[in-house]
């Protein structure tokens, strides 16, 4: 089956890691994934505009509904050669739901935004998914659209790092979550040593921050930072994220708080435990357990005494290496890319 997927793909954040693997896996099964458009530089995804042949189209939506590559006649085109029963819309960051507002985050900036988000995925399919166990809209099914490749795994050893912690992502309403992780680990940063964040908006405003935008969006605290010796480091290719977050004993998995009210997953969520890093699950007891099973809830950073937990990842080093291999074994069962295209091609067709 030849699958075109119609995204806004940007190599330094987002789901580019996802769809280079979709394309790669899709491969190995027998199928094709392409992606809608056609760049004007040389591009580690494979983009088209022959619409002809696609046997469906998905249409992945993160931070916005518009086309990535091509003016308005491209949305006639997709939508007139692609039957609407083989479209499918998977809606990434919770935004195909009524306005929300959580902890200083939104999903959309007022309730007419949201009517539009809703009416555009409407009008595209019946097939709405969203990246949950539990989606709070009736016709929204689960689709884990972010998946494992048991390929990522680096070899686990934690005894020679050059970094404690490592934290790699873009700050979009990610402040609040990465201060509580900072905040635990204060009491004892003298165990922990060097300290790294890899991304965007961290020390300095994001190149997306202005003032239409929630100051939550943006907000960060650069001199705390430099209180407390934390590096701050450029954003990397999607390629690079696993290797960078290998050179720390842990790297907090940490989401925005609307993510965290949708329980929604992202990239982080499987990306983590493929680095030779220890994953520190900044989540609820709960959404640690569906996704991960039990073994999750090990590396789970507890709302009492935390600090101690972050003690113990360093004092019990060969155990948590222990518990990684554990997870990534679950994880491969249960979200990999392979997985993920079959059921995709199942729903499809149903």
């Amino acid at each position: 089956m030849r699958l075109m997927f119609v995204h806004h793909v940007v190599e330094d954040r987002g789901s580019a890691q996802d769809m280079f693997y979709y394309a790669h896996i899709a491969e190995t099964l027998g199928h094709e994934v392409v992606l809608f458009g056609a760049p004007r530089t040389p591009s580690a995804f494979k983009y088209t505009t022959e619409v002809q042949s696609a046997d469906a189209g998905i249409f992945i939506f993160e931070f916005t509904t518009e086309l990535q590559y091509g003016d308005l006649l491209a949305w006639p085109r997709l939508l007139s050669r692609i039957p609407r029963s083989r479209r499918v819309v998977i809606d990434c960051d919770g935004k195909y739901n009524d306005l929300i507002h959580v902890a200083g985050d939104i999903n959309h900036a007022d309730a007419e935004l949201s009517r539009d988000w809703l009416e555009i995925c409407d009008s595209i399919s019946d097939s709405i998914l969203q990246p949950t166990y539990r989606p709070l809209r009736p016709n929204v099914k689960p689709f884990f659209f972010h998946g494992y490749n048991p390929a990522w795994e680096e070899p686990l050893d934690f005894d020679h790092k050059e970094f404690g912690m490592v934290y790699v992502g873009n700050n979009w309403f990610r402040w609040c979550s990465l201060e509580r992780v900072l905040r635990t680990i204060e009491p004892v940063i003298q165990r922990v040593g060097r300290m790294a964040i890899v991304g965007n908006g961290w020390d300095r405003p994001a190149p997306w921050a202005n003032p239409v935008l929630p100051e939550d969006a943006y907000c960060n605290d650069p001199a705390y930072l430099k209180r407390l010796g934390v590096e701050v480091v450029p954003p990397i290719r999607f390629d690079e994220v696993i290797g960078w977050m290998s050179r720390g004993v842990f790297s907090p998995v940490i989401y925005r708080p609307l993510f965290d009210h949708l329980n929604l997953v992202t990239c982080r969520t499987f990306e983590t435990p493929a680095a030779n890093t220890i994953p520190l699950f900044c989540q609820k007891s709960d959404f640690v357990s569906d996704v991960y099973g039990s073994t999750g809830l090990e590396l789970v950073l507890p709302e009492h005494q935390p600090e101690e937990k972050i003690t113990d990842l360093f004092e019990r080093r060969q155990h948590y290496l222990q518990v990684v291999r554990d997870l990534r074994h679950v994880l491969a069962q249960r979200y990999s890319y392979a997985a993920r295209i079959k059921e995709l091609i199942e729903i499809v067709e149903d």
